[in-house]
């Protein structure tokens, strides 16, 4: 067995190689990225943060209530949010919103697509299964490695990490959504002589909406859970009052800012879960 490891294949060399030779040759355009991105996000976190916060949870409880037409969801919410608020994490909990909301955005505008390709073209599905197989299983700890050399310190890493590591979860449910739309509901498109696009649109989608949703809640869920990675290297937000009690052994603290982050994570999901509207029989 000698043999075999004193002729090791140099892969992390290679790794090291490619992303040493992508810092010298492009580090102006993903510094670029770095400067957009990491502005767009702290302005957006600027802007929440200038406005006081109990009018910020009046906007959040009124459109999560109106969204799942609940006005018990509304006033969980709104009791929700001011014991974040009492607990003394609320710029750290609006920095995790920003976040999160900036990599779902990323990961359902390239994911929904993907997923709409995949489900028509079964040569992409069977491509994209390993690589989305590979994003899920690779140790997130391992992401932040090349992007934080890529693109430095600060929340641009966190996010580029998220985006890898929750894309799957709406390519893959928008894939099997799509696939599982009834045939006799395409027929019925095409007898009517529907276009592809038509049947895409009206048939489709609505047919595969529910688990196209179920992507959506499952990537917030996912990007919820990359905050405290994010924030070892230098992302704001929650994961960093979690990160501090780790270091000095602080319950309390812990203890608080992990039930913030629970508290951000069942509000999410409550809001934009999927609502049934038809009749059970």
């Amino acid at each position: 067995m000698e043999w075999l490891t004193d002729n090791k294949i140099p892969l992390g060399r290679w790794m090291k190689s490619a992303v040493d030779s992508l810092n010298d040759n492009a580090a102006w355009f993903f510094d670029a990225i770095s400067l957009g991105l990491g502005t767009t996000i702290e302005g957006m976190v600027a802007l929440l943060l200038w406005v006081p916060p109990l009018v910020l949870i009046f906007i959040f409880s009124v459109g999560g209530g109106w969204l799942q037409r609940s006005w018990g969801l509304a006033i969980g919410i709104a009791l929700s949010l001011l014991l974040i608020v009492n607990l003394g994490y609320w710029k750290e909990t609006i920095e995790t919103l920003t976040l999160v909301v900036f990599a779902t955005t990323v990961c359902m505008a390239i994911g929904v697509p993907l997923g709409i390709m995949a489900a028509h073209r079964p040569w992409l599905e069977a491509a994209l299964r390993p690589v989305l197989d590979l994003m899920q299983t690779i140790p997130t700890f391992v992401y932040l490695i090349p992007t934080l050399i890529l693109f430095g310190l600060g929340v641009v890493p966190g996010l580029i990490s998220t985006v890898i590591f929750a894309l799957p979860a709406p390519v893959r449910l928008t894939t099997l959504g799509i696939k599982a739309t009834p045939k006799d509901l395409i027929e019925a498109g095409k007898a009517f002589g529907a276009t592809k696009r038509q049947l895409l649109l009206k048939v489709e989608l609505p047919s595969a909406m529910p688990t196209i949703m179920a992507g959506l809640t499952q990537c917030i869920m996912l990007s919820l859970s990359m905050v405290v990675i994010a924030a070892l290297v230098g992302a704001d937000g929650l994961g960093k009052p979690v990160v501090r009690a780790l270091n000095t052994v602080n319950i309390a603290r812990g203890f608080e800012a992990g039930l913030a982050i629970v508290i951000v994570a069942i509000l999410l999901d409550r809001v934009f879960r999927h609502k049934q509207t038809g009749r059970r029989k």
